[in-house]
């Protein structure tokens, strides 16, 4: 994943999507770029309507600011759009296909700066822009293990070298569940409380098992089987089972804690690995209980609170 966006990179993607045409700016305008971390110094929103005090880094020009513009004397508007072109934004981007002034055109290509115009609306151009240079430009991170999506969450399986995360996988998808990523899964921080996972495109649709080498889960078990992406939610992680004295208290809370993923604290349950052990089926578990304790339901809870119930009852005269 790149550390950068350019100009053109952005154009392309959106170019189909938002209908837009490339007004003034040139080729170099196209090499326009903003840094990952660039937009923090300062704290500008990475895309908005015009705005001369606080510029963004793509400024949305529409019918409103084209009228303020227009009612500025000739001099407030010449420092005005200096301004504008100072900040350096990536592009300008004019809505509902107006015509663009004279003037601006002539700033933009002296000062390549890409200038864009669309025939969509301000917040749709607002909305769309906000999310793709968001996306681009989000932390990202690199995991170890196997990414899948069971029971419509996504659940990151991790272990040590031949803990079987594989073999666990490939059960898992033969038992309807879908794979979207194995052994690098790629996390991206979308929003605050949002890790969007994705397979890098070397290993699309590919998992390796030991003895039976890379496989194709697309070609054997269908499209249905993998997935592009998923938000991961839970993370599941093969342990080598502990010794007797301390496991007393797991027996009943259960192996959990959680991991710091760039900003987010993901849950992590521990499945101890052991002969006999379904594991499989210990996922789906792991995974109904973490879909219970999100909607305010703890079996282990509520087993201590009755147990302490029952003690205090026999503690009474």
């Amino acid at each position: 994943m790149a550390d950068r966006l350019l100009a053109r990179e952005l154009f392309e993607e959106l170019r189909e999507r938002l209908a837009l045409r490339w007004l003034g700016g040139g080729q170099r305008g196209g090499e326009r770029v903003i840094e990952r971390g660039e937009h923090l110094s300062r704290r500008p929103s990475l895309a908005g309507y015009l705005n001369v005090i606080h510029p963004n880094k793509v400024q949305i020009i529409g019918s409103a600011e084209l009228a303020w513009l227009d009612g500025l004397d000739a001099r407030q508007r010449w420092e005005v759009l200096q301004k504008i072109m100072d900040s350096r934004p990536l592009a300008m981007v004019i809505t509902q296909d107006q015509a663009c002034p004279a003037d601006l055109r002539g700033f933009a290509e002296e000062s390549d700066t890409p200038l864009w115009v669309s025939p969509r609306r301000g917040y749709e151009l607002l909305n769309l822009l906000q999310y793709h240079v968001a996306r681009a430009l989000a932390p990202r991170i690199t995991l170890h293990g196997v990414f899948m999506e069971i029971y419509s969450i996504g659940v990151l399986i991790t272990g040590e070298s031949g803990a079987g995360k594989s073999e666990l996988a490939i059960e898992l998808v033969s038992r309807g569940h879908r794979l979207v990523a194995d052994d690098a899964p790629e996390f991206t921080q979308i929003a605050p409380d949002v890790l969007d996972g994705t397979c890098p495109e070397l290993l699309q649709d590919l998992l390796e098992v030991r003895g039976l080498g890379v496989m194709n889960i697309r070609q054997m078990f269908g499209d249905t089987a993998v997935k592009k992406n998923k938000y991961l939610r839970l993370i599941v992680h093969l342990v080598r089972a502990p010794e007797p004295a301390k496991e007393a208290m797991a027996r009943i809370t259960g192996e959990s804690e959680s991991r710091r993923v760039l900003d987010l604290d993901v849950p992590v349950v521990g499945l101890p690995v052991a002969a006999g052990r379904n594991l499989a089926v210990l996922t789906e578990a792991a995974v109904r209980l973490h879909l219970l304790r999100s909607k305010g339901m703890d079996p282990a809870a509520a087993f201590l609170a009755r147990h302490t119930e029952f003690l205090l009852q026999g503690d009474s005269p």
